[in-house]
């Protein structure tokens, strides 16, 4: 049997006044997750920072980026941040990783040279993986090369990378080179097919994903959809209608989180499309905590 897990994103625009309490709040209400969103030019903590607040403010509440940009980032740096992050927080670290920013204006943070953002993508992985797992690393790549690094102690507990991407090519990487995958705007069909495709990619490369390392975010719009979150919906998934993509009330909540537990995945988080996070809690524990086993 599948292990469901449900997390929550803070609502959009949350900034570090309104967050510096959000961990303790949600751990005492028994969430298990919180995952922050890589949004530079937004008033949204930073979350790799994000991160190390929420975990030293709480003892279970387990913490992911929903995405982070990895490609334009030292993978050594990365690798040095998480393996920090692991030993003070040991099983409660959940990094997720992009290829690109999800709003285009911030692409330009993460500089990569000209055509070359999958392939630094796919190098930044295989180092960042290593220097997970190894005491020292050399390596001699085309973007990055380093000799006998040693970071300290490795977390006691291997610490898994996930990622995002709905194109093919982002579904083989995850094959290849993650543990697991989160997607977002996806139809359970959508999402059943993805599922299927990295679990082919990473038999091609005689490798397993674990069964219950499929997930989801998805926004619940019971205040209405946005012209920003249509928008982003309509960006990532063309011609497909908004309501197979956002749910638009708690109940459609339900039925897409079940149906998408049908499609084979179980990890879930639940983001606000509203800035009324105290109702937002209130349904998101009455109507999708119970879906936890």
């Amino acid at each position: 049997m599948l292990k469901i897990r449900l997390g929550v994103a803070p609502a959009a625009g949350t900034g570090p006044a309104e967050f510096a309490g959000l961990a303790a709040r949600l751990e005492d209400a028994g969430v298990d997750s919180l995952w922050l969103s890589e949004l530079v030019y937004s008033p949204e903590v930073d979350p790799m920072i994000g991160m190390a607040h929420a975990l030293a403010r709480t003892a279970k509440l387990k913490v992911g980026t929903g995405v982070a940009i990895l490609p334009g980032r030292h993978p050594v740096l990365v690798a040095k941040q998480l393996r920090t992050l692991a030993g003070l927080a040991p099983k409660r670290v959940l990094p997720v990783f992009g290829l690109r920013p999800a709003r285009a204006a911030e692409t330009g943070l993460f500089p990569v040279p000209a055509g070359r953002r999958a392939a630094v993508f796919d190098e930044s992985l295989v180092l960042l993986r290593r220097l997970l797992e190894e005491d020292e690393v050399s390596f001699d790549g085309e973007f990055f090369q380093v000799d006998g690094v040693r970071l300290g102690p490795r977390p006691a507990k291997r610490l898994d990378v996930w990622l995002g991407g709905s194109a093919p090519a982002a579904l083989r990487r995850t094959g290849r080179l993650a543990d697991g995958w989160l997607g977002s705007f996806h139809t359970p069909s959508q999402a059943r097919d993805a599922r299927l495709a990295i679990q082919r990619a990473a038999a091609e490369a005689g490798r397993e994903i674990e069964e219950d390392h499929f997930g989801l975010s998805l926004v619940v719009a019971d205040h209405g959809i946005s012209d920003e979150i249509a928008a982003a919906a309509a960006r990532r998934n063309p011609g497909v209608p908004l309501a197979d993509l956002v749910a638009t009330s708690w109940p459609a909540a339900r039925r897409l989180v079940e149906q998408h537990i049908e499609a084979g995945l179980s990890k879930f988080v639940i983001r606000p499309g509203h800035a009324d996070f105290d109702g937002f809690l209130e349904k998101f524990q009455a109507e999708l905590v119970p879906l936890q086993n």
